[in-house]
């Protein structure tokens, strides 16, 4: 018998390697039109984006199914996108494609979103599901302002804020853990409380005139001038961290905090034993009750300075149901970024940088911009439904404990 020299296998790293660069051009035949290159000749992102699909088909064909197809709607998306913005005027892609403000704009959009993530993932490592995080972020935005206005300093409305979400996820803690009902159910009514009993507050105490515009505000600092010193980069710096609020340096803060509390400290895995498996932590001695009890609590504060910052940190004020949504877009970035504090994060700069290219072509393009604003709820279904990746959450995540 003659031996068939065997053909070399490019399934695996050697495909997924292909399909990533065919992504990175998918990205690129976009970004070739934008600022600083503006190439504004049309046959460059057909160019760029026929490249990445041709290396998303070679990848699906070689094995590398889920990033082959990536490339190649990163190929089709590149194209589309390419040719729009070279139609597109040179004043208009100035405007809107501006990086410096587009990135400072993202981390302000962005920090509602992570702190929402981040109490999202304290409850559900422990076995909890809290959808009521919406609820709990209305309730530290008004709040935040009642206590900054009653007690004249945007500290006591940030302690103001944790007290309240804090009460408000004890609510659904007793709820979902001693009484065992649906936690789904427990944070959809826990949703509507927040909405009318601050809705019912705000007008008992501020009627229709609305909050006062001397409230006060939490800070931008620390101004970070030495930024504008750097090198090449430093007016860009200067320009996306010089000038960031206080709220927002302290949620880049709790990401650190929280990915050493959650995986490396004895209390970190005590949250996870107990969100996996329940009766096995019970046996060795972990209070299943009270290691819940308290990563829920905890979510809830964490959720309501995202709302404290929404309301005296970033807008200055209260309107009913001002979170709009962003609790629920929180939880779905705590799915994109599979449960993990930096994933989520990512995934929150995303859904920030959507809406702050979003409102900037709301100036040269009107009405039409409006569609761009679905964005993150868009990327909130696909998250939802698993399409970018597969998350598994914690194995006893949603499931009641009954101590035996």
């Amino acid at each position: 018998m003659v031996a068939r020299a065997e053909t070399p296998r490019w399934t695996g790293l050697g495909a997924r390697q292909i399909a990533v660069g065919g992504i990175l051009l998918g990205c690129f035949a976009f970004l070739v039109a934008l600022p600083p290159i503006t190439a504004r000749a049309q046959w460059w992102p057909p160019l760029l984006g026929i490249l990445a699909i041709g290396a998303g088909i070679w990848s699906l064909t070689r094995g590398a199914r889920r990033p082959g197809w990536f490339a190649i709607a990163a190929g089709i998306l590149g194209v589309g996108l390419g040719i729009l913005a070279t139609q597109a005027s040179s004043g208009n892609l100035d405007y809107v494609v501006n990086w410096a403000p587009l990135f400072s704009a993202m981390f302000v959009f962005a920090t509602p979103l992570t702190y929402a993530a981040l109490g999202g993932m304290f409850s559900e490592r422990s076995g909890v599901v809290n959808i009521g995080l919406e609820g709990m972020m209305l309730t530290g935005a008004f709040f935040a302002v009642l206590g900054a206005d009653k007690l004249g300093n945007w500290f006591f409305g940030i302690v103001c804020a944790i007290i309240a979400g804090g009460l408000l996820a004890l609510i659904h803690a007793f709820v979902s853990i001693h009484l065992r009902a649906d936690q789904i159910v427990s944070g959809t009514a826990i949703n509507f409380l927040a909405l009318g009993v601050t809705g019912y507050f705000f007008y008992k105490v501020y009627g229709e005139q609305g909050t006062p515009g001397s409230i006060s505000q939490v800070p931008d600092r620390p101004r970070l001038g030495f930024l504008s010193h750097i090198p090449w980069a430093g007016h860009f710096l200067y320009e996306v961290f010089g000038t960031l609020n206080l709220l927002i340096w302290f949620a880049f803060l709790m990401l650190i905090v929280s990915h050493i509390v959650v995986f490396r400290t004895p209390i970190g895995l005590r949250i996870r034993a107990v969100g996996e498996h329940p009766r096995a932590a019970d046996t060795v001695g972990i209070s299943v009750y009270g290691v819940r009890y308290a990563a829920v609590v905890l979510s809830g504060m964490l959720a309501a300075l995202g709302g404290a910052y929404l309301s005296i940190g970033f807008v200055g004020s209260f309107n009913e149901n001002m979170t709009a949504g962003r609790g629920f877009i929180g939880l779905a970035a705590l799915i994109f970024g599979n449960w993990r504090p930096f994933g989520a994060f990512a995934a929150a700069l995303l859904f920030g940088f959507s809406t702050a290219l979003a409102f900037r072509l709301g100036q040269p393009w009107g009405n039409a911009a409006v569609l761009f604003q679905a964005l993150p709820y868009v990327l909130t279904l696909i998250a939802v439904a698993g399409v970018i990746g597969r998350s598994i959450p914690p194995a006893a995540s949603g499931r009641p404990y009954r101590k035996q």
